[in-house]
């Protein structure tokens, strides 16, 4: 508490500073204004991930009439592409050239890999709002990072958890053949206590698992882990509801099913679990009011994407008004440490690396109407957990 206070005693003297500076003679007075570059894949089958985030974001930006923390604010909506190249050189012109204050989004790992120290070693604020890659919240972590969202492993660490907590002894894993899909299921192993029967590396881009699901059947195990995500994943829930696997042997996922997926699962999803940190029916204030009006302005139903953007844009107006409106980078850091900030997750801190302790839940498709679904989290596995990474962050 000695620590927040001493941080708004600091805040308070640079706003009187800045007061004093704007009144003197030979001062100019400006309004000052706000200018974010918010950047996100926006083209291409994956576009919608980005768009929800996008959407999320402006809500928050319209609902402070386009002042977040009461400076005028500029968004600045960019195309990375999923390109990684081109996404570097993208938000350098909008550091160098558009002077922006503070980048937001970035919702692919390879994206943000590519952009993250350039931004960092530009000491240009960054909050990212999907992709949190481990090297980000470990050994390159930076003062000038912050995610509400939550590190790529944590999800998949959920569902190794939930797995274990039902008795579940062997597993098959089915996921894309690379890298980052290698790593989430390595994620799920890190808190499943039971056997792999046998890892599944169906090829990037591949629609038909009539082969995988008679390698399943085969088997017969106690449950299934997909990491499947778009495309391919709409395809692998669609084909095994149609299996007859679907009723006989749980289906567990991560990035699977989810509140962009759903809308073309349907039925086909009803039952299937998976984790996430956020739902429509989390049961706080801030996110009652969130749900109202995304669905108000934009007429679909949101997504944990466009739950995260949102927290970002409320995340940064909170801080600005904490500073007095003051954008300086170091002072508007100062007072994200201490920022009375309300997120539609409930509870919500951040850690030493500056990713999010919150929790993370069992939920699971459910027909609401005769041509509604929506995700719902039915269970806590994790309770103000943190990442595995954060040991090894150095600020």
């Amino acid at each position: 508490m000695k620590n927040v206070r001493a941080r708004f005693k600091h805040l308070a003297g640079a706003v009187l500073c800045s007061a004093f500076m704007a009144a003197a003679p030979g001062y100019a007075q400006e309004t000052p204004k706000l200018t974010v570059g918010f950047m996100a894949t926006l083209s291409g089958p994956a576009a919608i991930y980005g768009e929800h985030m996008r959407d999320g974001f402006m809500l928050a930006v319209n609902q402070s009439n386009g002042a977040l923390g009461g400076l005028e604010t500029n968004v600045l909506i960019t195309d990375d592409k999923l390109d990684p190249d081109y996404a570097v050189e993208k938000v350098t012109e909008l550091i160098e050239v558009n002077g922006i204050d503070v980048l937001v989004g970035v919702n692919f790992s390879r994206v943000m890999l590519a952009v993250h120290d350039p931004v960092v070693r530009s000491r240009t604020l960054f909050i990212g709002t999907s992709s949190g890659p481990a090297p980000i919240a470990g050994r390159t972590c930076s003062r000038y990072f912050y995610s509400t969202a939550s590190q790529d492993d944590q999800v998949h660490e959920t569902m190794g958890r939930f797995a274990s907590l039902k008795g579940y002894q062997r597993v098959v894993t089915i996921a894309p053949d690379y890298e980052a899909a290698r790593d989430a299921l390595a994620a799920f192993q890190r808190h499943f206590k039971g056997q792999i029967a046998r890892e599944l590396f169906p090829r990037l881009g591949q629609t038909d698992f009539s082969g995988e699901f008679a390698q399943i059947d085969e088997i017969s195990p106690d449950a299934i882990y997909a990491f499947m995500p778009s495309g391919m994943g709409v395809e692998l829930v669609r084909q095994f509801h149609t299996s007859g696997l679907k009723g006989a042997i749980p289906f567990l996922s991560a990035k699977t099913i989810n509140g962009v997926s759903l809308p073309y699962l349907a039925e086909t999803a009803e039952g299937l679990m998976s984790a996430s940190t956020w739902a429509p029916n989390l049961d706080n204030p801030a996110n009652k009011r969130f749900m109202r009006e995304f669905q108000r302005t934009y007429g679909y139903q949101p997504s944990v994407y466009a739950a995260q953007g949102y927290d970002a844009a409320k995340f940064l107006h909170f801080s600005l008004e904490l500073t007095g409106g003051i954008k300086d980078t170091e002072t508007l850091i100062s007072a994200m440490n201490a920022a009375p900030f309300e997120s539609v997750r409930g509870d919500f801190r951040f850690n030493d690396n500056q990713f999010p302790i919150q929790d993370f839940y069992l939920v699971e498709g459910v027909r609401r109407t005769s041509t509604l679904y929506e995700m719902e989290a039915t269970a806590r596995i994790f309770d103000d957990v943190g990442d595995a990474y954060s040991g090894s962050c150095r600020m």
